[in-house]
């Protein structure tokens, strides 16, 4: 079993098949409304991340993506959790945001670049969040 320790930038628990992604996505124009990867130049087109633990180092794009990520997050679409190596605002806030209005919580945790190395594509795992910034990461 592999245990990973993160800083939490959202809270929550969630759990998860492990989606890794070779490049950051938008999810403004990056992700559709059904969860899908639909930017046609993204390596990871046409995957799936609705209920995964998206892996990605980075967030990309467009304030936009703020309410993007809200709306799959409402309509249960989104990922369960986000795992990064760099935080970003965009988002982070549009977890706060569906946790405020919708009272839906997606973990978003930031690993530093050797534990992200240490997270498989594929693997099922386990975040949970504590009261402080700790977030640990098992997995399952």
């Amino acid at each position: 079993m592999v245990e990973i320790q993160g800083r939490r930038l959202t809270s929550g628990k969630a759990s998860g098949n492990v989606l890794k992604l070779d490049e950051p996505v938008s999810f403004w124009g990056g992700v559709g409304l059904d969860g899908k990867i639909i930017d046609v130049h993204h390596p990871q087109h046409g995957e799936l991340v609705s209920g995964r633990v998206l892996v990605m180092k980075s967030g990309r794009g467009s304030s936009s993506g703020t309410y993007s990520f809200a709306e799959l997050i409402r309509s249960d679409l989104a990922p369960a959790a986000i795992v990064m190596t760099e935080p970003d605002a965009i988002v982070s806030l549009g977890a706060l945001v569906a946790a405020e209005m919708y009272d839906k919580w997606i973990p978003i945790v930031m690993v530093d670049g050797d534990n992200y190395d240490r997270i498989i594509d594929g693997s099922n795992v386990e975040i949970v969040t504590s009261l402080g910034e700790e977030a640990t990461i098992t997995s399952v």
